[in-house]
């Protein structure tokens, strides 16, 4: 293998995993922003108020994500296996 497939199979294994994590960073964000507005809105300063929900929202998310995922990590290492036995 060269380096330049040794690049081309980092930068596939990071936008996988950009893939990955992108839905559950989304909501997460989603659900802190939300939560922060309504914190300033009623002007309720308690900072732990913020956890218990945004876990749930990303744990939520993630089982409505798991075939996805699956299937995007199926398709990575279909790729890199690909790659190995070809030689590159």
């Amino acid at each position: 293998m060269s380096g330049a497939d040794i690049l081309d199979i980092a930068g596939d294994a990071i936008w996988t995993m950009i893939f990955l994590a992108a839905p559950m960073m989304i909501i997460g964000l989603v659900v802190g922003v939300v939560i922060a507005l309504f914190q300033a809105l009623t002007q309720i300063q308690e900072m732990t108020l913020v956890f218990v929900p945004k876990i749930l929202a990303i744990f939520v998310t993630m089982l409505l994500a798991l075939p996805f995922m699956g299937a995007t990590m199926n398709g990575f290492m279909t790729r890199l296996v690909d790659k190995i036995v070809t030689g590159g």
